[in-house]
């Protein structure tokens, strides 16, 4: 009786996200925050024709999985894979962004960048990896530990990127 009303009201808290015109509920926290940060705020500036094809759950790691699209455009995902927090395919420019929320497993340093080549050795897509963070606080604490040629999104100040070196911003190498 009463691990059915404590289960009840946990439910009660969570955090919805929609993508693609599916509605999500996400477990509470700062982690799955900064994710409906990136959807509702990343997505529509920086990646507006793309397509979620995965957004992971600090409860439910696959969530959101489009399998068929992962496989088209040429990313293994096995139980073993570490992938990034969310995946988005824009399909007009055929690029494919990795976002890693930074509160969970950290950012995107040059470790994170060949774990995710290794699980998209066969796409032919642009590829494009992004840092988010909820502040500017959490950013410098990073900054030091960021890939070059990766792009930083902050939550709080949602219409601008950092792009770390190179001759371009927002865009595969």
């Amino acid at each position: 009786m009463l691990s059915a009303m404590y289960a009840s009201k946990k439910r009660v808290h969570r955090v919805a996200v929609k993508i693609d015109e599916t509605e999500y509920s996400l477990s509470v926290g700062e982690h799955n925050d900064l994710q409906k940060a990136i959807i509702d705020e990343f997505m529509p500036r920086f990646a507006p024709n793309s397509k979620g094809l995965y957004l992971g759950d600090t409860e439910n790691k696959y969530l959101c999985q489009d399998a068929y699209m992962l496989e088209k455009v040429g990313i293994e995902i096995t139980s073993h894979d570490k992938l990034p927090d969310i995946i988005l395919y824009d399909t007009e420019k055929d690029w494919i962004f990795f976002i890693e929320a930074v509160t969970s497993v950290g950012s995107m340093s040059p470790k994170r960048i060949i774990e995710i080549n290794e699980i998209s050795t066969r796409s032919k897509s642009g590829k494009i990896f992004v840092t988010a963070f909820p502040d500017g606080k959490t950013f410098k604490r990073f900054y030091e530990e960021l890939a070059w040629e990766t792009e930083v999104w902050i939550a709080d100040n949602p219409d601008h990127l950092i792009h770390l070196n190179g001759d371009r911003l927002l865009g595969p190498k």
